[in-house]
């Protein structure tokens, strides 16, 4: 007897240490974890609830929270181990140190970067009904404090969206924030975007029984298979976000006075807000410091990788597949870097090589005046999933030409057309020769 209660009492330690050891890592699911152990150790509470509990434990109630939230003098004390209330009240509080590292950013799945804190409070916001409040707690109040401080600071500063990098893919545990700070990061407008989204869910539908740890498996934690997005589920970020932007309207959430005096600043930056955000949201950045382009670029090369023949279906293997191509390009190439402008992935975001503003190594003779784009995966026989290759047909394209990137007359290519080569595989080839601007000579 004594033997097994020794071990039970190992069992429990080792249960909670290890608790500890894993979450110290900045991934979604670990943050979905802890909220399962919540869960657990409080049973009957509702998922408005636990969403009040975990604004309480990280302490966030400012003025305007209060004034749409209400305090938190009702919120119900969660019980569990102090490890388990410490590593929530970290990765949700949002911050961002002089060393630029910023706090309450958690990795997802899909490889976006999602501030919890606007996200949390969209849905609190849901969960009360208060439709109203849902814009200025998720989205407006970050994006327009971020406009007036930029204008305020052009030569320090940009209007939003400033990205960061992970220390690691796999165990990721520090943020940091790379150029010109923002007041409106990309992970807290990514945050407050799902947060605008699932607010408004839980505001118009009956799914209220439902767990908080199910409800963001369910948005979070899908995996794709083989077929990439084409076969995933709609309650997922990046496919919902274009209905959503569109609903934004910075304006009406400004009185009268600072319309006028903020009307220039907000349309500019909100123009630039939709651009991004509804145009091509899923560029991942690996570029460094290269020759520049000549912008607007006349020609657009398509391309496959032929090995991995596989498609990547994860951001954690199309991140793998984005250092390796780096590691060949730069060591057996002696490449400065990728060649590629962009990669595409069947995850559902396109990866930036060379990027919008660097000569590229992908199509001999061309590499100053147009964009090389590589499908990762051989399409010799078959074709890329249709929401990777729409990325690239319909939302690069149209986001390249608004953006003076790539000329409104561009002319489309095969690899193959430019050099004596099988690129980009000939099923695929056959398909693009259906798309816009495709060119049969060059």
């Amino acid at each position: 007897m004594a033997w097994h209660l020794g071990l039970l009492v190992s069992l429990l330690v080792v249960f909670s240490s290890g608790f500890t050891e894993a979450t110290t890592t900045r991934r979604m699911d670990d943050f979905i974890s802890a909220v399962e152990r919540i869960e657990a150790e409080n049973p009957g509470l509702q998922m408005l609830d636990v969403v009040k509990g975990l604004r309480k434990v990280a302490g966030f109630e400012t003025n305007l929270i209060k004034h749409h939230l209400g305090d938190l003098s009702d919120a119900r004390d969660l019980v569990t181990d102090p490890s388990v209330i410490s590593y929530l009240s970290k990765v949700i509080k949002h911050s961002i140190s002089q060393l630029g590292e910023e706090e309450g950013v958690v990795l997802t799945l899909d490889g976006s970067n999602v501030a919890l804190a606007p996200m949390l409070l969209g849905l609190e916001a849901g969960l009360q009904s208060t439709i109203q409040s849902l814009y200025p707690l998720t989205l407006t109040e970050n994006l327009v404090a971020s406009f007036v401080h930029h204008a305020n600071n052009e030569q320090s500063s940009i209007p939003l969206g400033t990205k960061g990098f992970w220390d690691s893919i796999k165990s990721p545990k520090v943020y940091t924030l790379s150029g010109l700070p923002s007041l409106a990061t990309d992970a807290l407008i990514i945050g407050g975007i799902d947060g605008l989204i699932l607010g408004s869910e839980f505001a118009t539908s009956d799914l209220r029984e439902l767990s908080l740890s199910d409800l963001l498996k369910s948005y979070y934690s899908y995996q794709l298979n083989a077929a990439g997005l084409d076969a995933a589920p709609r309650l997922i970020t990046r496919q919902l976000l274009f209905a959503v932007v569109q609903a934004v309207t910075v304006r009406r959430n400004l009185n009268e006075s600072e319309r006028k005096r903020l009307d220039d600043v907000v349309n500019e930056g909100f123009e630039e807000f939709v651009h991004v955000y509804a145009g091509l949201n899923g560029v991942l950045q690996l570029s460094s410091v290269l020759p520049p382009i000549c912008l607007s670029v006349p020609y657009l090369f398509i391309h496959h990788t032929y090995r991995p023949a596989n498609p990547c279906t994860t951001f954690e293997q199309c991140a793998s597949e984005m250092r390796s191509m780096q590691r060949y390009h730069q060591q057996t190439n002696g490449w400065s870097d990728i060649g590629y402008s962009f990669v595409a992935g069947s995850d559902g975001n396109l990866y930036e090589g060379r990027g919008w503003n660097w000569v590229g190594a992908h199509t001999y003779g061309y590499n100053s005046r147009g964009y090389g784009v590589c499908f990762i995966g051989d399409y010799t026989s078959t074709l890329p999933s249709t929401s990777a290759m729409n990325m690239v047909r319909y939302d690069f394209t149209s986001c390249a030409k608004n953006a003076g990137r790539l000329s409104s007359s561009y002319s489309l290519y095969g690899h193959r057309q430019a050099t004596s080569t099988e690129c980009p595989g000939n099923a695929f080839y056959r398909q693009i020769q259906t798309w816009e601007r495709y060119q049969v000579k060059r």
